[in-house]
């Protein structure tokens, strides 16, 4: 150790001896220990600081690091909001290809519909025999008669409400004929939608898209396009669909040639069509016919 610092370490250890008398002993200790390291430095050819000569405290060398904990690979998880995210996206995608079917729908005439397909299924799954009728034919290759006749029986408000019939909603629980409704609160434009994309199910979720998709459809079909679209689709028996199949089924005639009255009958079987038939619809074809008369038809 150079003079200096045994001059300045033997004064620190007279100070601390007259300041603490009983740690006298334990001092000369300390001061053997750091003679004995700073020897070792000297040795090793290692210069030691100047402040490490000063501090009464051993020195601890090669204490090993701590080691730091495994990395982990943070693994995924699926939040409630990132699912209601991934909902609402598949949500659009699906309104959106109804939108753009029902844009389509202005010029194209749909092969098939949800309710198609839903029979079919039905047909498959009970091991039953299926077979479909379905002749998609123009507007004015349907009878007058029988365009006023489904009119009067499913939404006689038809050519005034924009979609919905608010009024009809209001009534349509007090409407019942036969023991049971025979007219119910859903206009055509909302039947439409439904046959085409929904088919029979009565879930809210799909009473809201439907509700959506009832102004799209009226805003790019209008209310010609809507009719024809309505009396072709529609379901008038087992396996039977649109007006022309209806006509040439029950009556044997194309559906420019029904007559008023059945045309009516036809039309009173619109709202259970797989348990009514035309020629027990009496009561509920009289009806409409009183109703094709209220207004001109």
């Amino acid at each position: 150790m150079p003079q200096t610092h045994k001059n300045w370490y033997g004064l620190w250890l007279l100070t601390e001896s007259a300041t603490h008398p009983l740690d006298s002993r334990r001092l000369r200790n300390q001061a053997k220990c750091r003679d004995a390291i700073l020897k070792c430095h000297s040795t090793a050819g290692v210069q030691a600081l100047p402040h490490a000569a000063t501090s009464p405290r051993p020195l601890f060398l090669n204490v090993p690091p701590t080691p730091a904990p495994p990395a982990t690979t943070p693994q995924r998880k699926f939040s409630l909001r990132s699912t209601v995210k991934w909902l609402a996206l598949v949500a659009l995608l699906l309104w959106s290809f109804a939108a753009l079917a029902l844009v389509a729908a202005r010029w194209i005439d749909p092969p098939t519909t949800a309710l198609h397909v839903e029979r079919r299924m039905q047909a498959w799954m009970h091991h039953k025999p299926y077979r479909e009728r379905y002749n998609f034919v123009p507007l004015n290759q349907i009878s007058p008669d029988f365009q006023h006749a489904v009119i009067s029986a499913e939404d006689g408000r038809f050519y005034l409400h924009h979609g919905f019939d608010w009024h009809e909603l209001e009534i349509a629980a007090k409407d019942d004929m036969e023991g049971e409704r025979t007219r119910g609160a859903s206009t055509i434009t909302q039947q439409l939608v439904k046959n085409l994309f929904f088919g029979t199910g009565g879930s809210f979720l799909r009473k809201g898209a439907e509700f959506t998709l009832v102004p799209v459809a009226e805003l790019v079909l209008g209310k010609q396009r809507i009719l024809e679209l309505y009396l072709n689709i529609v379901e008038w028996g087992p396996g039977v669909y649109g007006a022309d199949a209806a006509c040439r089924t029950w009556y044997s005639t194309p559906a420019h040639n029904i007559g008023r009255d059945r045309a009516a009958r036809l039309a009173a079987i619109l709202p259970a069509p797989l348990r009514r038939r035309p020629e027990r619809m009496n009561n509920y074809s009289t009806v409409i016919l009183g109703r094709m008369r209220q207004v001109g038809w």
